[in-house]
């Protein structure tokens, strides 16, 4: 896809079509990445952001399956020697 680059301010600027928008899951306001290749290529990655909820949701499966054993602290209290 060929895209033409414009002026905007004292930098330059490319509008993104509609279909890549949608495609990478931007949104207007959204932070991208930007990566210079060795041969002059410009590669634009949108930033990932911390998503609070869906960690919290994955932590909940994690503890579900790990077993219930004896912690560290435990072993550590029977071994004590005053």
């Amino acid at each position: 896809m060929r895209l033409q680059v414009a002026k905007w301010g004292n930098s330059l600027a490319v509008r993104l079509p509609v279909e890549c928008v949608r495609a990478s899951g931007l949104h207007e306001g959204g932070i991208v990445e930007a990566e210079v290749g060795a041969a002059g290529e410009i590669k634009l990655t949108p930033a990932l952001t911390f998503d609070k909820a869906a960690f919290l949701e994955q932590l909940v499966k994690l503890h579900a399956e790990i077993p219930m054993t004896e912690t560290t602290v435990e072993r550590m209290r029977e071994q004590e020697r005053y």
